[in-house]
């Protein structure tokens, strides 16, 4: 627990936010269209680049163990970037107000969810480089921190598709936007503050 926790948190931090790929999920929960296999090909793809940030920078960290120290680093640096954006999103909030609830047929559902998500060049830093470099933090427990962060897009995304209509109202409301901004702040803060006293030997 000491590694899936942490990544169960990380993985809701990073992708509980207003984007293309989570208003894309939350129109087709408003419209029943097609959502669960767009929930299954999101959820699918985090937990495909997660393992493969977890196992790719396993290999360079036992050949080249200064790689780790210098994504630590970047590491720290994002998740404080991405701590004072969330602060600052606080200050301002937005709302998710999804207009366009229109059919789509399955083969378009399939290709948008895709482009969305592959597309989106912020994916890879989260997954691949972020949530990967953070994981191998937790040797030898890092499969079961990539497991968390797995788990976390299953729920965030079956919340988001599935619950849609539920919470159409909730989501219309700034302070919605203002509490999860400053949770997201909060939990990166704590996770940068976890990796610069992390110890790499």
């Amino acid at each position: 627990m000491h590694a899936a926790l942490p990544g169960l948190l990380a993985g809701l931090s990073l992708i509980i936010a207003i984007g293309a790929q989570n208003a894309f999920v939350l129109r087709l929960g408003l419209a029943r269209n097609h959502v669960g296999t767009a929930v299954v090909i999101c959820a699918a793809s985090d937990a495909l680049l997660i393992a493969a940030g977890i196992s790719g920078l396993g290999v360079i960290v036992r050949s080249v163990p200064v790689a780790l120290v210098v994504l630590k680093w970047i590491g720290i640096a994002y998740l404080t970037w991405y701590a004072i954006k969330s602060f600052r999103s606080a200050a301002h909030p937005e709302v998710l107000l999804p207009g366009d609830q229109e059919s789509r047929s399955l083969r378009t559902v399939i290709a948008m969810t895709l482009a969305f998500t592959f597309l989106n060049p912020h994916v890879y830093l989260d997954t691949v480089l972020l949530l990967g470099s953070i994981g191998n933090q937790y040797r030898p427990d890092q499969w079961w921190f990539a497991l968390g962060a797995a788990c976390a897009s299953i729920l965030w995304f079956c919340a988001l598709g599935f619950g849609a209509r539920a919470a159409a109202r909730l989501m219309s409301r700034p302070i919605t936007w203002r509490i999860l901004d400053i949770t997201i702040a909060i939990v990166m803060l704590l996770i940068a503050i976890r990796l610069l006293f992390s110890d790499l030997a």
